[in-house]
């Protein structure tokens, strides 16, 4: 695949985290990888080059015209969308898993607020899951099938992990992924939420989300010692998602302004102990 490169070196600097985890699957799968996780830098970043939602929303469509469409395969004219297409058609990946994601992205590009828990996990189960289930059928097929609910809890974790991480720039867009209910039960709503006045409570909110977060993953766990080996890479970013609820629950109220990081050395190696060791 020419393009490959370019596919990947964008990866890196979008995705950093799934970008090095498809370096630990096996070479044969790495093309349909970084064409499926590219697609979702893609997709996530709609919001920031569009700005208003008419114009996210047409690139959505478009992007939803090109995987429903088989004729416009090799006529794109965009090498990710190509790269995406030959994925799909070389593992042959199920087209309306990705619709089913287009369609839950549609929210990024609104400033709606989370309604519940359950629209959240909906939200995190039909992209972040649908990611781990696509990858893990790119990498074993034949082992995928029986993990679709381990993967379910695994992308909620992964998911809520990440809108923690990005509420910084959520809040300085006037977006809310925060479910209603945690909002008040932690004494606040949307707008004060947006606002930022009371610390007090953007530390209770804070919490609740972890805590949500490592519920999910602690359902994962219980699960993961029985995850084959083939499939270990699609679940690999899951092996950063407790360092990053670590520092996140560290920062408390001043997550909601700054993005918690960890160390590149320690992504690398966590990276790798999984890989190597597996969940188990």
């Amino acid at each position: 695949m020419d393009h490959l490169p370019d596919i990947a070196s964008e990866l890196r600097r979008a995705d950093n985290d799934r970008y090095l985890s498809v370096l630990y699957a096996p070479q044969q799968c790495r093309a349909a990888l970084f064409a499926l996780y590219g697609f979702n830098a893609e997709i996530a970043s709609v919001r920031d080059r569009a700005r208003e939602p008419l114009p996210g929303e047409m690139r959505v469509q478009w992007w939803r015209d090109i995987i429903g469409n088989e004729s416009t395969g090799e006529h794109s004219g965009y090498p990710l969308a190509e790269a995406l297409l030959q994925a799909i058609r070389r593992h042959n990946l199920p087209r309306h898993a990705f619709e089913n994601y287009l369609d839950a992205r549609i929210f990024d590009l609104y400033d709606d607020p989370m309604p519940s828990r359950t629209d959240l996990e909906g939200y995190c189960g039909e992209t972040a899951s649908v990611l781990i289930q696509l990858a893990s059928l790119i990498l074993d097929a034949e082992a995928a099938t029986p993990y679709a609910e381990l993967a379910g809890h695994a992308g909620c974790a992964q998911a809520i992990t990440g809108l923690l991480r990005l509420m910084p720039i959520h809040r300085s867009r006037g977006q809310c992924y925060i479910p209603a209910e945690i909002l008040a039960a932690s004494g606040a709503s949307a707008e004060t939420f947006l606002a930022g006045e009371d610390n007090a409570a953007l530390a209770r909110i804070t919490s609740a989300m972890v805590a949500l977060a490592r519920e999910h993953l602690a359902i994962f766990s219980r699960g993961a010692s029985s995850l084959p080996k083939s499939l270990l890479p699609a679940y690999l970013p899951l092996a950063l998602v407790p360092s990053y609820l670590n520092a996140i629950d560290r920062m408390g109220q001043n997550a909601a302004s700054e993005t918690a990081e960890i160390a590149a050395w320690k992504r690398h190696w966590l990276l790798f102990r999984a890989a190597s060791r597996g969940f188990g």
